[in-house]
């Protein structure tokens, strides 16, 4: 992702309707023992989390902020200001800030260069672990007590804000949260603001997560942002000079809440302060973000008109075993593509999803199937089958739902049916796993081999048979 932040971008009130549309879960800093703060370049650590700094210093809780660099490459083309001025003036910004955001936020800085942290990420990993539960002490640091014990919510750039320092930071830390029991990690957007389009976001909405501000951290996060002088006004009138976060930049980071991005494990310290420190409860993708997506995207993604999904398609009902089934089962419908197709091969064909919108368009596409709203496992439809189908379903669910979900298939499933299971194997940013995973663990507890498996780059193909399936040939009495 490359980007102008001299660009009048994408308009801050373009983002307020789809905002207004996510059902965020709020987050608590209830349960926390400190926040330890990610800032790559002085500013990010105000425009991305300077609420929840202030709210979380306000409430008692140590804050301390890791500053990566000291943003001495913001204005390469300035006439007037070199790096080295940069640096001092930055450098002093930030600390005018934090002490406006609260005057008990503490902070490290490691100097390393702008722009450059991919080469210096270790750098920052050994920093952070300084001040995780139970991180040692760095040789020669200043720590003299014990490494740090209790629960911490580490707070970071997201990765896909599109910038490179931003990237390195986000994936550091997100190593280091599912490496190190007791931290909790959120991400929060800078750039994407700007230049990402809120009519089909890069930017996960139906996943964010919600801080609110009251008057007094909102008052003193624009304060914070004032004291970023270098950044919000320009450096001089000459060209290379202007301002970084300009007005319009910055309304996108003062509203009355901040959105942060959060990994699919949930944070049980703020669901449950009593939970033991090292439990976590990982989610399925929720009804809401479902909905979200639908309301942006009435057909979903391209079922249609891609060629990816027509050959997926082909694929999938090339794999089934059996020239016609009885009564199929297809598990997260979507708009009715695959379904339409499946009537074809099958006397009776149910479809659920877990949206109702899309449901409406696989009624017209597929008239004779029938189709139910229906969250998995849980809502689990009546009836025995002879075919079911999990395609792009699985990685969606919590690795208990989708356990669950193997035992209602089991359950339901004909001694000569099979399981249809097909998912994509590159990222996903909504999803809880991703479909290798899916694939080996339905490999795992399914209780006989796959009579297909088809893999290849984008997507991975599964057949898991009932105990009276014999291969096709057999069936047909070409082998005895």
């Amino acid at each position: 992702m490359s980007f102008d932040h001299r660009a009048p971008g994408t308009d801050p009130d373009a983002w307020t309707p789809v905002l207004a549309r996510v059902h965020a879960t709020p987050i608590v800093l209830n349960g926390y023992d400190r926040v330890l703060v990610v800032a790559p370049h002085p500013d990010d650590e105000t425009l991305g989390a300077g609420g929840l700094i202030a709210i979380a210093a306000e409430a008692g809780l140590p804050v301390h902020v890791v500053l990566v660099s000291r943003g001495e490459g913001s204005h390469p083309d300035s006439p007037t200001t070199t790096p080295d001025q940069l640096r001092v003036r930055r450098t002093a910004e930030f600390s005018a800030a934090l002490d406006a955001l609260h005057p008990a936020v503490t902070s490290t800085v490691l100097d390393v260069p702008d722009g450059g942290l991919r080469e210096h990420a270790e750098v920052l990993a050994h920093a952070l672990t300084e001040h995780l539960p139970s991180g040692p002490a760095a040789p020669g640091s200043a720590a003299t007590g014990p490494a740090a014990t209790g629960r911490t919510l580490l707070v970071a750039p997201w990765q896909g804000d599109g910038h490179r320092d931003h990237r390195i930071a986000g994936e550091v830390a997100e190593r280091l949260a599912a490496e190190t029991p007791g931290v909790d990690l959120l991400s929060y957007p800078v750039w994407a603001w700007h230049w990402d389009d809120p009519a089909a976001p890069a930017l996960p909405v139906a996943g964010l997560r919600a801080l609110p501000l009251s008057t007094a951290a909102l008052d003193r996060k624009r304060r914070a942002l004032d004291a970023h002088a270098s950044q919000v006004r320009p450096l001089s009138p000459a060209p290379g000079d202007e301002a970084i976060v300009d007005d319009r930049h910055a309304r996108h980071h003062l509203r009355d809440q901040e959105w942060f991005v959060a990994p699919s494990v949930a944070d049980t310290a703020t669901a449950n302060a009593d939970a033991d420190a090292d439990e976590h409860t990982t989610a399925s993708r929720s009804r809401e973000s479902f909905d979200a997506h639908y309301d942006r995207k009435p057909e979903g993604w391209d079922f249609d008109g891609s060629w990816y999904e027509q050959r997926k398609r082909a694929v999938t009902l090339a794999a089934l075993p059996r020239r016609r089934y009885r009564s199929a089962l297809e598990l997260g419908c979507a708009t009715g593509v695959l379904t339409a197709a499946l009537t074809e091969r099958a006397d009776s064909v149910l479809g659920t999803d877990i949206s109702r919108a899309p449901l409406e368009r696989a009624r017209r596409r597929a008239p004779s199937a029938q189709f139910v709203q229906a969250a998995l496992p849980a809502e689990w439809p009546a009836g025995r089958w002879d075919l079911v189908v999990m395609s792009e379903v699985g990685y969606y669910l919590s690795p208990a739902d989708l356990d669950a979900t193997i035992d209602r298939v089991l359950a339901s499933l004909d001694d000569d049916g099979v399981l249809v299971a097909c998912h994509w194997r590159h990222p996903d940013s909504d999803a809880v796993t991703d479909g290798d995973t899916v694939d080996a663990h339905l490999a795992a507890r399914w209780p006989r081999p796959a009579l297909v498996r088809h893999v290849e780059p984008d997507f991975v193909l599964s057949v898991l048979p009932g105990p009276a399936v014999a291969s096709v040939a057999r069936t047909e009495g070409l082998v005895r």
